[in-house]
């Protein structure tokens, strides 16, 4: 059995210049950090949406409104909170790219290695990784704002409920592809 070779001698110059190389992965510290400021600020706003969105639920107990208020806040209501899941969808996708990011260029997360949660979250080994499981996040966030558009549209016409059909089909088929690679 053969020993193995010793990579030829370097050049200080050429250590210095692999040594700038392999350092220079440190700049993505900067996206980690702008994309966890950012899932924070997402979480705070959508946390504030959430205390409005309760109390305008809670007003809809107000036994003298009219059906037609009471409609139209229902409405209001539902598609608020909605819009309250795509917050915290979107802070998880951000939270999700920082971590990602962080392991493939930077390390490994020592403390989460040493959790039994994280095996399920942080499992990102490539870019591939990181763009399969962000992907499937983008879509289930945006099967989220398919279903808060279809709660204000006015069905009138048959044209209309074979839009939606055709709409939810879509979904079902983009469901169903994005954990075909998952399993």
């Amino acid at each position: 059995m053969s020993e193995p070779s010793t990579p030829p001698p370097m050049s200080p110059i050429e250590q210095i210049f692999e040594r700038v190389i392999w350092n220079s992965r440190f700049m993505i510290l900067i996206p980690v950090i702008m994309s966890i400021l950012a899932a924070f600020g997402v979480v705070i706003v959508t946390t504030v949406d959430g205390i409005t969105l309760f109390g305008m639920a809670f007003s809809y107990l107000d036994p003298g409104m009219a059906t037609d208020v009471r409609d139209h806040l229902r409405l209001d209501v539902l598609s608020r909170t909605v819009t309250v899941i795509d917050g915290y969808l979107l802070s998880a996708i951000m939270l999700i790219f920082a971590l990602g990011l962080y392991e493939l260029f930077v390390s490994k997360v020592n403390i989460a290695e040493r959790s039994g949660f994280a095996a399920r979250l942080l499992h990102i080994e490539s870019i591939d990784d990181l763009k399969n499981r962000l992907a499937r996040i983008v879509v289930l966030i945006l099967i989220v704002k398919l279903f808060q558009l279809a709660l204000g549209l006015k069905y009138e016409s048959p044209q209309d409920l074979l839009f939606l059909a055709i709409s939810v089909l879509l979904v079902g088929g983009a469901l169903f592809l994005s954990n075909l690679g998952h399993h």
